[in-house]
């Protein structure tokens, strides 16, 4: 049994320790999902229209058939450094946790994840723009608005958002801080929600998880980093005033714990997603 425990961790680690994407290639595809599944008629036939011109963008190495595609498309592209390599920047805004949280600050020329929701925005907007154009914005768009959703795109302890911190995720060692919340445990919170989170929500729910501005999704998750990551992956009231080591681990009960504020951060992604396209589209 210890050996196949052991034979079974490794292979776990090798399996999710694959090229980092942020906020996680499956929580990505499902924030899609769900504003595919709420928004009006009208914006989900102007979406289809516009990926049609896929081809124009001259990127065929990565999908852009359907809106979980288009989700995914802006960390595809970025491994193509010579024509996207610009666009690093765009994925996050960290600020410190033992700091404050201004949207505008790191954020030179609109290079930073709220900055590029809000040019993106504008551009899908503009119907007279060629449709390669808007769907360029479109692919932004949904992608940066599930990476603005995850804490650790947004807070952080002089650590690149949880990247240099080793940390072991249960019984599967040494992974980082911020490759858990992308990817195991993203799925883990999404695979085991009940209700399933890709549905038609109602307007109550609607109306309780979503609304806001692409600054006040930054700061939700700043909060979230300095009152939740942190505090539950170093075992400490107040990371923000402490000498944090750089190895940890997560037990069991820290992983569950986690599980609803993840779940919840996703559902506002996509319902918050599905506002924006209503509003770009309709």
């Amino acid at each position: 049994m210890i050996r196949f425990l052991t034979v079974f961790a490794v292979f776990l680690a090798l399996a999710v320790a694959s090229p980092v994407k942020a906020w996680g290639f499956y929580a990505h595809r499902i924030t899609a999902s769900i504003a595919l599944e709420n928004v009006t008629p009208e914006t989900r036939a102007e979406i289809d229209r516009l990926l049609k011109a896929a081809p124009l963008l001259g990127t065929p190495e990565c999908a852009l058939e359907t809106l979980e595609d288009a989700s995914v498309w802006a960390d595809c592209v970025r491994r193509d450094f010579d024509r996207w390599g610009y666009t690093a920047a765009w994925h996050y805004k960290t600020a410190p946790i033992d700091g404050e949280y201004n949207a505008r600050q790191n954020c030179s020329g609109g290079a930073c994840v709220n900055g590029q929701i809000e040019r993106a925005m504008n551009v899908l907007s503009r119907r007279e723009l060629p449709d390669n154009v808007r769907l360029e914005a479109l692919a932004f768009l949904v992608h940066f608005t599930g990476d603005i959703h995850m804490p650790l795109h947004s807070g952080d302890k002089d650590d690149r958002g949880g990247n240099d911190r080793e940390t072991d995720y249960g019984i599967v060692p040494s992974l980082n801080l911020h490759w858990i919340w992308d990817g195991p445990m993203a799925e883990r919170a999404i695979s085991s929600a009940r209700p399933a989170l890709v549905r038609h929500y109602t307007a109550e729910e609607r109306a309780a998880l979503s609304g806001g501005t692409p600054a006040d999704w930054g700061r939700e998750s700043w909060e979230l980093s300095r009152t939740l990551v942190y505090p539950i992956a170093f075992d400490t009231e107040n990371p923000a005033e402490e000498d944090l080591p750089e190895k940890t681990a997560l037990t069991q009960e820290d992983i569950v714990a986690q599980l609803p504020a993840l779940r919840r951060r996703v559902q506002q992604a996509g319902l918050r997603m599905a506002n924006l396209l209503d509003e770009a589209l309709d």
